[in-house]
């Protein structure tokens, strides 16, 4: 793992019975790099975001996945210490993962569970400290007005803003985000996109994210990975990806699809 890197992946693979979703993948992350995940459907984008965050194991073998210089999982096994490390990582997932009948202010406040008294959070008494990390969060997102509201009564790009100020009240360093604007309206999905980016550039935090829109990648992330087959296709600058490459990754009706505008 070099010095820079915040997270190492080295020769991880991801075997679903017969197939293979991640087949020896390498790559590093370093400190402050908003990078996109991008491929077609199974090729694996999922997969590595949920091992980076040890949602699930990775084969057994020469596989390992280091974040903070400390050991996420090898071998098939997941690391005795990983609940310190996945403090540190913030998961945003397509569908939110909000308790519909909480408020906001409860659902961004669950995620400070991992430093107070499990016994004050299970019953609301949330600390000071919380509370103003809450609403500077919720105010940082763009949805503080509506800190009262249950969250199954707000839009879903309201919803995914929510799910990015949990992660910051958990004081998260690196955010992996699991194709967080796919069921958003274009306008909701701009929006959710210039937040991370803006918490990336402001903030320095790390993030990954993985994306179907492949105009969104090249408009927002610096770096850009594309996988195909469970492979690295791809690995560089966005203004490196050419339409002659992504045709190679995703096939030849990519041409007809993509955004006016891509490069060529």
């Amino acid at each position: 793992m070099s010095d820079a890197a915040v997270l190492s992946i080295r020769n991880v693979s991801k075997t679903f019975g017969t197939r293979r979703a991640l087949d020896k993948v390498s790559l590093d992350v370093s400190k402050g790099e908003m990078i996109a995940l991008i491929g077609p459907s199974g090729s694996g984008k999922s997969t590595l975001l949920r091992s980076i965050s040890a949602l699930q194991t990775i084969d057994g073998g020469e596989g390992r996945i280091d974040a903070f210089g400390g050991p996420v999982q090898e071998n098939g096994r997941i690391a005795s210490n990983v609940r310190a490390i996945r403090t540190r990582i913030g998961m945003i997932f397509q569908q939110f993962n909000l308790v519909g009948r909480l408020n906001l202010f409860t659902n961004v406040a669950l995620g400070s569970l991992g430093r107070i008294n499990f016994w004050s959070g299970l019953f609301g008494r949330w600390p000071a400290e919380t509370q103003s990390a809450v609403m500077a969060a919720l105010t940082r997102v763009g949805v503080a007005e509506y800190a009262a509201q249950r969250a199954n009564t707000l839009s879903g790009g309201q919803q995914q803003r929510a799910a990015i100020a949990r992660a910051l009240v958990q004081r998260a360093k690196i955010i992996l985000a699991d194709e967080p604007v796919a069921s958003l309206d274009p306008v909701s999905a701009r929006r959710v996109m210039e937040t991370l980016q803006g918490l990336n550039k402001a903030d320095g935090l790390t993030v990954v994210v993985t994306l179907h829109q492949v105009d969104y990648a090249l408009r927002y992330c610096q770096r850009v990975v594309a996988l195909k087959g469970g492979k690295i296709a791809y690995d560089g600058p966005a203004t490196g990806l050419k339409t002659d490459k992504l045709i190679d990754i995703y096939g030849p009706e990519f041409e007809d699809v993509f955004w006016e505008g891509a490069p060529q």
